[in-house]
C-alpha cells in the first residue's frame, strides 16, 4: 500500500518550515503524511461500500483516491483544518508524563470538533437528498446525473453531487481517526511516553461517531453524549494545522502525528507495531459501512412517504437512476 500521499495546501501563513514544505510540494517532492494516503482512503471506502450495490461510476465518484469525494478534504484550503482529519487530540495521563502540556479536556474538545465536522456534513447530505426525487418519489434526472463530473467545490449544484461531496467530506475524518489515533493500536515495547504513547487496542467502533443520530439532535445533547464515550487515554497526533480554536498547533513536547502516532501508510513507524496498520484499516472499513447504513436509516426516518427514501438511496448508488430506479 505504499503510495504517493495526497498533498494539501496550507490554510495558514507559512513559517520557515512551512515555506520549505510548500517548496517541496511545488517541486513534486514527497511530503509527510497527514491522512490515510489517497489510495488507502479509496481502498477503505470501496471495501465498505462496494458490497452495498453501488454502481461503478457512482462508487468511483465517491471513492477515487485522486479525485473522489472521499479525498475532497485533502485538497485546497481543507488541508490546514485539523478537525477534518481528526488531528490535535493528543494527551498523556500524568502516570506517563506529569508535565504533559495538554489536558484531557483540551483533547476532548478536539475530538468533539472532529465529530462536529462530520455531523455538519451529514446534515447537509440529508437535506440535499430531498432534491434527488420529487414529492411522488420519482427520480429527477437533472439532479442525479454525475456527468459532467462533480466539482467537490463546496458550492450548490446537482443534488447527487452535493450528497456525495458531503458524505465524502464527513466520512474522511472518520477514516483518518483510525490512522491518526491510538484507538485500535498498540504501543511499541518499552517505556510509554510522548514518543511512544499508549495504545488502546480497541476492536469496537466508537460510540461518539453516531453521526446520523447526532444529526437530528441539538448540539448540547449530542456533545454531552459523545464526550462521555471518549476513553481517558485516547489520543490523536498533534499536527501543525488549525485546532478547534483556529490556532495553528505548536507540537513541541507533544505526541505528534509525524513519526509517532500516524498509520497513514503501511511503512510508518507506528504501523509496523502489532499489525497496527491493519487494525486501523479494518476498523475504518467497518465504520464507513456503519455510517452508510445509519445514513440510509436516517433517510428512511426523514422521508417515509411515497417510497422517497428508497428512491433517494437508489439515486445515490446507481449510475443512471432516472432509468434504473423505479
Amino acid at each position: 500500500m505504499n503510495s504517493t500521499v495526497s498533498r494539501r495546501q496550507r490554510l495558514y501563513a507559512p513559517t520557515a518550515a512551512g515555506l520549505a514544505l510548500l517548496c517541496s510540494v511545488a517541486l513534486g517532492a514527497a511530503t509527510p503524511a497527514q491522512a490515510f494516503s489517497g489510495d488507502n482512503h479509496e481502498k477503505v471506502t470501496r471495501a465498505a461500500l462496494g458490497p452495498g450495490g453501488w454502481h461503478p461510476n457512482s462508487l468511483t465518484a465517491m471513492a477515487d483516491g485522486n479525485s473522489g469525494a472521499i479525498v475532497a478534504n485533502d485538497h485546497g484550503e481543507y488541508f490546514g483544518i485539523g478537525k477534518l482529519h481528526c488531528d490535535n487530540a493528543d494527551y498523556l495521563d500524568p502516570r506517563y508524563d506529569s508535565r504533559y502540556p495538554r489536558t484531557r479536556a483540551q483533547a476532548d474538545a478536539e475530538i468533539i470538533d472532529c465529530v462536529e465536522g462530520s455531523v455538519d456534513h451529514v446534515k447537509r447530505a440529508l437535506a440535499a437528498a430531498d432534491r434527488l426525487v420529487d414529492a411522488k418519489g420519482h427520480v429527477i434526472a437533472a439532479q442525479t446525473s454525475i456527468s459532467p463530473a462533480c466539482a467537490w467545490n463546496d458550492q450548490p449544484g446537482r443534488a447527487k453531487c452535493e450528497v456525495l461531496e458531503d458524505l465524502g467530506r464527513g466520512w474522511h475524518q472518520i477514516e483518518d481517526f483510525y490512522a491518526h489515533s491510538n484507538w485500535a493500536d498498540q504501543a511499541a515495547p518499552g517505556a510509554v511516553g510522548a514518543r511512544n504513547p499508549p495504545g488502546l487496542g480497541r476492536t469496537d467502533l466508537p460510540a461518539f461517531f453516531s453521526i446520523a443520530r447526532y444529526s437530528s439532535m441539538n448540539r448540547a445533547d449530542w456533545v454531552k453524549d459523545a464526550t462521555r464515550h471518549i476513553p481517558h487515554d485516547l489520543a490523536t497526533g498533534c499536527y501543525p494545522d488549525r485546532d478547534h480554536t483556529g490556532t495553528v498547533s505548536n507540537c513541541a513536547n507533544r505526541v505528534t502525528h509525524d513519526g509517532v502516532l500516524n498509520k497513514d501508510t503501511k511503512d510508518s513507524p507506528r504501523s509496523a507495531v502489532g499489525h497496527n496498520f491493519d487494525r486501523a484499516y479494518d476498523l475504518a472499513v467497518k465504520d464507513i459501512a456503519r455510517q452508510w447504513k445509519e445514513f440510509k436509516d436516517e433517510l428512511q426516518h426523514r422521508y417515509p412517504d411515497n417510497g422517497r427514501a428508497q428512491a433517494m438511496i437508489c439515486a445515490i448508488t446507481h449510475d443512471h437512476p432516472d432509468r434504473t430506479c423505479g
